[in-house]
């Protein structure tokens, strides 16, 4: 199984989340891949479907681990190629929560400046899925505690999904260290 991480907003490779499942999958046969995607979200979705259908290898033999504005681009790959993704305190309507950063940002853990444009917007909202056709293909873990995106949302917008919600915690899922077996048991299917 590939398994492709896909980072939050202003994230990157070098996040908690993506490094702890890279450590996890670095000990099994699997083959994980965190790029470091572009601001634009087409640019993203172009990158993360080179990986998929560059392999020469099925969809199906994909799988999808999305984090915040990640978990936003899991559902629209997951949706188009038909693997699974764990989201972790997805975004439901980034283009919405984004529309307040349009200028100059810059990461996380490396403080290099990028620019969000206005039209990222638009590029969000044509990855819209609603509703999600096959909620079997989803888990979803949603903190209560959530400071930056609402876990109610995400439960509504994943109606039928395995849902695994945390009692508390934040948006970076700061003990997710906790959670690694059962995202990575989803995503390799090995339940």
């Amino acid at each position: 199984m590939n398994i492709l991480y896909l980072h939050g907003f202003r994230s990157s490779p070098q996040s908690m989340k993506a490094r702890l499942m890279a450590a996890h999958f670095a000990t099994t046969e699997h083959r994980f891949v965190c790029p470091q995607l572009p601001a634009s979200p087409a640019a993203a979705m172009e990158l993360a479907c080179e990986f998929i259908e560059d392999r020469g290898e099925p969809a199906c033999d994909w799988a999808l681990i999305g984090s915040s504005l990640g978990g936003y681009y899991a559902t629209w790959l997951a949706e188009r190629y038909g693997c699974r993704a764990a989201l972790l305190n997805p975004a439901v309507l980034p283009a919405d929560d984004l529309a307040g950063y349009v200028g100059e940002q810059t990461l996380y853990h490396s403080s290099e400046p990028f620019e969000w444009r206005a039209e990222y917007l638009h590029e969000l909202q044509a990855l819209r899925i609603d509703p999600i056709t096959h909620p079997e293909r989803y888990l979803l873990l949603a903190a209560t505690g959530d400071e930056v995106l609402d876990w109610r949302r995400m439960c509504e917008h994943y109606p039928g999904a395995q849902q695994h919600i945390i009692d508390g915690s934040d948006h970076a899922i700061s003990e997710f260290s906790a959670y690694v077996e059962l995202v990575a048991r989803f995503v390799a299917d090995d339940e």
